[in-house]
């Protein structure tokens, strides 16, 4: 890291944030990430042919990561002293993932930053998840519709009334409603975001598509 540090300084670039100080365990907070499955099967998982966009699989919001957070910046890809997750620990967790490959990069790039062993970051993922109330509502469309990302946020709130507006934000990609971000303590109780976090899409007309 010091070389890596010194070819920075002698390149005139600065070191990604938090990366001098990557080591399990040594965060700030949570964020976690539920990703709108008909928004990433639209952008990717099609073309993919994942099975996560199988109409009979009939996924919403679904875990994308729990993702260890400095105040400022992010740890990743952190050298974990646990062995790697077997296969039944990411196959496990494909009901609320969509696939057990998501499950398998989110422990690489995110959960060995946790501290937490395979099966404990996992089993923390899944009690942050279903801890959430995901607002029955977006499943009831029936078409395609276009809204601002201030209704997602505000039926998410409604829903879960121990948040507030600052503990989460509504995320957008290509014109479309992408993620609902959550930010919480390691106790996983709902604090406010960092800076880094609060992007919110400030679209008035991304598209929204109904559970295949």
């Amino acid at each position: 890291m010091r070389l890596i540090a010194l070819l920075c300084l002698m390149l005139g670039t600065t070191l990604p944030a938090g990366a001098e100080n990557d080591r399990p365990g040594q965060f700030d907070y949570y964020v976690l990430s539920l990703s709108w499955s008909p928004t990433w099967c639209a952008i990717e998982g099609d073309a993919r042919n994942s099975p996560q966009c199988d109409a009979s699989r009939d996924f919403g919001w679904v875990l994308h990561g729990l993702w260890p957070q400095y105040h400022r910046g992010w740890p990743s890809d952190c050298r974990s002293p646990y062995p790697q997750p077997t296969r039944a620990m990411t196959r496990d967790m494909a009901d609320i993932m969509g696939t057990s490959g998501l499950a398998w990069y989110q422990w690489k790039k995110h959960g060995t930053c946790s501290g937490l062993s395979p099966a404990e970051y996992y089993a923390t993922a899944r009690r942050a998840y279903e801890a959430v109330n995901r607002p029955a509502i977006f499943r009831q469309l029936d078409k395609p519709v276009r809204l601002p990302a201030k209704v997602i946020e505000q039926a998410f709130i409604e829903a879960n009334p121990q948040w507030e507006p600052d503990m989460l934000t509504i995320t957008c990609k290509d014109g479309r409603i992408q993620e609902a971000r959550l930010c919480l303590s390691k106790e996983l109780q709902p604090v406010p975001c960092g800076r880094d976090v609060v992007r919110d899409c400030t679209m008035q007309n991304a598209l929204f598509d109904p559970v295949r």
